[in-house]
């Protein structure tokens, strides 16, 4: 439904019907995830893809790579209005809400835990259950304070403070208390005089947010997970930013890859993805700066040390490609409605499908997502052809 209406992949059952990137993705994998980004490595790389180009797919796929390497996961969606990346304290806010562990697919088809809540429970049930098999029942609370208050240290006392309380409070059954934290970790910050009690003195700001980022990856390395993914999903540049907000956010950007190439964040990989590169286009030292570091092209296995990985430049017969994804889609649409198309029929209506889906590529939407739309549109034709 999701793929045929809006055309947009749904955060499961995206890699039944992926195709033309499975060497991008185990170069990732096997350069990056397995054990550079968990042994303290960072990386950050630029995907650029047009509207309906695949970002969003390769972006989801990249998530499920680090699921299965135990890494939490967070994608989210930037926006002029919503989350712009001029400000970086509402990138740390989009974060933490769209935090995601791992979960099994039943849990991913049913309806997902995400944010930074779901993930502080999970953490809290996690650890309760272990340590309920070596504690009596009079000796468990104690050995979990004892637990949690080994946690840190962290560049922000508040953060540290502010995680230790969220943990204290689920284990006294203070909900109350529990969600005024986590309201401070979401960067809603509460009244002052509300979280004194908890030796939470700061707040989010422009000037604090990329600390708290800093202090977030180092909690999912100390509560078990092999860190953080970051997926930054930018559906379109907006021209109508000031001066000031565009040097902010290359600014910003350029921090961000300062911080993965120094070192300045650990066990961390940041995909920022893109319809163009038209937002590099300046003659300022800003925009020359960060060209330089976006420079080099990430080519899989030749070249897994890139930066920019290009979605248009992966597949070498672009309708071939298509007509991949189309039998992938044939094959899920037959098992959901019970059918099965014609052989000859099927691949006829796939050859026009991905031939017009082509032709239609300098369109407004991407011709990857006008096909997948219109393939599903086939196929309810076929169906509806065929029951007559």
């Amino acid at each position: 439904q999701d793929v045929g209406g809006s055309g947009q992949p749904p955060v499961y059952g995206y890699q039944f019907f992926t195709a033309g990137i499975g060497p991008y993705l185990d170069t990732i994998e096997d350069e990056y995830l397995s054990d550079f980004i968990s042994a303290g490595g960072s990386s950050f790389k630029l995907v650029i893809g047009t509207y309906g180009g695949g970002k969003t797919h390769f972006l989801y796929s990249v998530q499920g790579k680090a699921w299965d390497q135990e890494y939490i996961t967070s994608y989210i969606e930037l926006s002029q209005n919503s989350t712009p990346l001029h400000r970086l304290e509402e990138v740390y806010r989009a974060i933490v809400a769209n935090l995601l562990y791992p979960q099994d697919a039943a849990a991913l088809l049913r309806g997902y835990d995400k944010g930074i809540e779901a993930t502080l429970r999970a953490w809290f049930l996690s650890k309760q259950e272990d340590y309920t098999r070596y504690f009596p029942e009079d000796k468990l609370e104690p050995a979990l304070t004892d637990y949690v208050n080994d946690i840190g240290p962290y560049e922000s006392k508040s953060f540290q403070n502010a995680i230790r309380q969220a943990f204290l409070t689920q284990l006294r059954g203070d909900d109350e208390e529990f969600n005024l934290i986590v309201q401070w970790l979401k960067g809603e910050n509460p009244h002052k005089s509300l979280l004194k009690e908890h030796h939470i003195f700061e707040k989010l700001d422009r000037s604090t947010a990329f600390k708290f980022l800093r202090d977030l990856i180092r909690w999912t390395r100390e509560i078990g997970y092999a860190g953080l993914i970051i997926l930054m999903d930018e559906a379109e540049q907006t021209p109508s930013m000031s001066t000031k907000q565009r040097e902010t956010l290359l600014n910003n950007l350029r921090e961000l890859v300062d911080a993965c190439s120094k070192g300045t964040v650990m066990n961390t990989m940041i995909f920022y993805a893109v319809p163009d590169d038209s937002f590099l286009e300046g003659r300022t030292a800003v925009y020359e700066a960060l060209n330089q570091r976006l420079a080099t092209v990430f080519e899989g296995p030749i070249n897994p040390t890139g930066v920019r990985i290009d979605l248009e430049h992966l597949e070498v017969d672009p309708e071939a490609f298509l007509r991949e994804v189309g039998e992938k889609l044939a094959g899920i649409y037959e098992v959901a409605y019970g059918i099965s198309f014609d052989p000859d029929t099927l691949d006829a209506k796939l050859q026009e499908t991905s031939e017009w889906a082509y032709r239609e590529r300098f369109g407004e939407i991407g011709y990857k997502r006008a096909f997948v739309q219109q393939a599903i549109r086939a196929f309810h034709e076929l169906r509806h052809e065929a029951s007559r």
